[in-house]
């Protein structure tokens, strides 16, 4: 069954979707939205559902009431973790992990767009974006060492060294304390920041919407397969990739636009 991205109507975050953005809202602003299993879960079968989505060509992913995401709920979720047996707990781990997996694996680029409290998994969810655009009062934790648990979390030690650096990762990840706005911007967690973060992420959102989403989500892809590849290998992929771009109706359209002097026009396809 294909997704219906117009009326696609969650239970446990807020969705929209106008002129191929699709926005998703963490929405518990009374808790600084944390998540729940149920959240985790719906997040993850949401992102696998957009592999199949041509109509959704950008994400924006937000939280309500100031605030981005304060991580797994204590009550919801820390709590019942502690009376698991192992079993359950790598049901969870895995389900966590596959949320993460599913954010990489779809084409679309996924904007986030940060204020306030972005802390464990909502920090995750925010380094699992292709790009990050936060206010100047977000605070950013990836805390998890100081409810007694590691730094391997859904795949922060392969993916934040990768972002700002392995020392400053390890920092970040063995001490949970919080990386201010304007650290996070001089390392390069945030792309820019922002006084209206939202506003600017939905205009970024649409303007890659606007763009040739299939070369997108190609680049999307080249991005996560190349980096533990060697040059030479990763020249080989390129050339096949881009070859598969230069057959598509977008990169005709794009050319005779521009011999017409005007602006194409992407389809997707």
């Amino acid at each position: 069954m294909s997704f219906d991205a117009a009326g696609f109507r969650p239970e446990h975050f807020l969705w929209a979707f106008a002129d191929g953005v699709a926005t998703i809202t963490l929405n518990r602003p009374e808790r600084k939205n944390p998540l729940t299993f149920e959240s985790y879960a719906e997040l993850r079968d949401a992102f696998r559902a957009l592999t199949d989505a041509r109509e959704v060509k950008a994400v924006v992913i937000t939280g309500a009431g100031g605030n981005f995401c304060s991580g797994g709920d204590v009550h919801e979720i820390i709590g019942p973790l502690t009376q698991m047996d192992p079993a359950a707990l790598r049901d969870f781990t895995r389900m966590t992990g596959d949320l993460v997996r599913a954010m990489r694996a779809c084409p679309q680029p996924i904007v986030a767009a940060v204020e306030g409290v972005c802390a464990g998994a909502g920090a995750i969810l925010a380094m699992a974006s292709d790009v990050r655009l936060a206010s100047p009062t977000a605070s950013t934790a990836f805390l998890f060492t100081r409810v007694g648990l590691s730094g391997a979390d859904m795949g922060a030690c392969a993916i934040l060294p990768r972002i700002i650096g392995h020392g400053r990762a390890a920092e970040l990840l063995f001490t949970g304390r919080i990386m201010s706005a304007e650290e996070g911007l001089a390392w390069g967690f945030w792309n820019r920041l922002s006084d209206d973060v939202l506003s600017d992420a939905q205009k970024l959102a649409a303007e890659l919407a606007s763009g040739p989403s299939f070369a997108h989500g190609v680049t999307k892809r080249q991005l996560d397969a190349e980096w533990d590849v060697s040059i030479d290998q990763a020249l080989d992929m390129e050339a096949e990739a881009q070859a598969v771009c230069m057959e598509t109706n977008d990169f005709r359209r794009a050319y005779e636009a521009f011999a017409a002097k005007r602006t194409p026009v992407f389809k997707g396809d």
